[in-house]
């Protein structure tokens, strides 16, 4: 089920929480053993085999090493209890990593996952980190970019699809880029500004790159449905001031300031809050000016 609560969207996969189990090892040839992949087998490091086995209500039976030592997973599932099998690389390590997926709903796909531990000889959980800005409890519909070394997790909530990006800090993951939907009005943000927006890049979602520590290093607004670039800084939509006197307010909430932009005046759209737009412009004498522009909530 997906569910938005307070402009983001907790996801729960029919009960189950998601995983994504990563097996760490060296790579080799692996030997699909079923059409379905209800059943996978390859090599994690040097002379240990992994043996996987969906079994019931998404459970993965797995059997590590030649000794065949075996240990239970949770896996995820779809509503007749299946579950996918696959192995990528999604920790960079050069080791192919086993992936659990099934389907949710009509187009969620929830992914578990686990980790090998060469000192225990069993498997570890990738983990998501709790209590950030995510919109996706977990990691959905998972993608793995390897030339930025990123993680795309994807969901849908409602009408609305949702994205975050992850990144590495050592062995454990920070959510990098998260996007957060613009909830304005239209007819109220067209009297205001003239946004430069093509019509397949969906509704303005606020755009944050944040630091492994959680610190927030950027904004920008951008079309919510077109990722952006990984690994270069986010560059806001483009508008034009609509109104002859535009005043230009230092924070949200100012009711007084001596700076304003005039019609015509171009500007790139970087952060909305309470109904506020923050703006940058480029003075051609001066260079770029920040300021926030009132736009009427709905």
């Amino acid at each position: 089920m997906v569910a938005p609560t307070g402009g983001s969207v907790l996801l729960n996969a029919l009960g189950y929480g998601l995983l994504i189990a990563v097996l760490g090892g060296s790579g080799g040839v692996d030997e699909v053993r079923a059409q379905d992949r209800e059943s996978i087998r390859f090599d994690v490091a040097p002379g240990v085999p992994v043996e996987a086995t969906v079994r019931d209500e998404g459970g993965v039976e797995v059997r590590i090493g030649s000794a065949g030592a075996i240990q239970q997973v949770a896996g995820v599932a779809d509503a007749d209890g299946k579950a996918r099998l696959d192995h990528e690389d999604v920790d960079f390590d050069g080791h192919l990593d086993l992936v659990v997926r099934a389907s949710v709903g009509q187009v969620n796909e929830a992914v578990a996952v686990y980790r090998y531990d060469a000192a225990s000889g069993r498997l570890q959980t990738l983990r998501v980190p709790s209590g950030t800005q995510a919109n996706c409890d977990g990691l959905w519909s998972l993608t793995v970019d390897v030339s930025s070394r990123t993680l795309v997790s994807t969901c849908r909530g409602g009408p609305m699809w949702y994205t975050d990006l992850y990144r590495y800090a050592g062995d454990a993951l920070y959510l990098y880029r998260v996007e957060r939907m613009m909830m304005l009005e239209t007819p109220a943000l067209e009297a205001v500004l003239d946004v430069d927006v093509a019509e397949d890049a969906g509704p303005l979602a606020v755009w944050s790159t944040l630091a492994a520590d959680g610190r927030v290093l950027e904004h920008a607004v951008a079309g919510g449905l077109a990722v952006p670039a990984h690994g270069v800084p986010l560059k806001g939509v483009t508008a034009r001031v609509v109104a002859s006197r535009q005043p230009l307010y230092a924070a949200p909430g100012d009711t007084s300031t001596r700076r304003y932009l005039v019609a015509g005046d171009r500007v790139e759209l970087l952060d909305e809050r309470d109904g506020w737009l923050q703006v940058r412009y480029r003075n051609p004498s001066k260079g770029p000016v920040l300021g926030w522009v009132p736009v009427a909530l709905p």
